[in-house]
């Protein structure tokens, strides 16, 4: 049995662009899970603790939907590895990072752990997972807030497709 998901992938350290699609491609090359779709690249301010923070190296975002027949915790636990190959280090939360990948939805499963809340419980106020996401699937719906269209259209943030 295979679910969707919707993973969200950024960067603000290092050579981003090429680390986020290698990233990806770590993904799609990985054992139960298949590469469905993926957005562009996106830009965005950081996002900090204390708010967007403009002083911050800004983050490459990019959206990807995979089908997969691992089970969440494992999901998460592979792409907690893939992270950790291109060198994330976890000192500090909200820190600049080299590679972040957060699972948005996985199917239509609600799941509440320690280390694990999907739907991700702040994607519904993120124009850099949202706008990327509405880019592969217009008609996508985050489970418990609505459809990604009408939550992009309230957003006051905003990225831009990197060049």
């Amino acid at each position: 049995m295979t679910s969707l998901a919707i993973l969200s992938l950024g960067s603000n350290l290092g050579e981003r662009k090429q680390t986020l699609e290698a990233a990806i491609r770590q993904i799609s090359k990985t054992k139960g899970i298949k590469l469905v779709n993926q957005s562009a690249i996106y830009e965005s301010v950081a996002l900090t603790d204390s708010g967007y923070d403009p002083e911050q190296p800004s983050y490459l975002n990019a959206v990807v939907q995979v089908e997969t027949s691992l089970k969440p915790k494992v999901l998460l636990r592979v792409l907690n590895e893939i992270e950790n190959d291109f060198g994330r280090i976890r000192l500090q939360r909200w820190a600049p990072r080299t590679l972040d990948i957060d699972i948005i939805t996985f199917g239509y499963d609600l799941i509440e752990t320690k280390n694990l809340i999907v739907p991700h419980p702040r994607a519904f106020e993120r124009s850099f997972v949202l706008v990327p996401w509405l880019e592969i699937d217009p008609d996508a719906t985050l489970p418990g807030r609505g459809r990604v269209s009408e939550l992009v259209a309230e957003l006051s943030d905003s990225v831009v497709v990197a060049k």
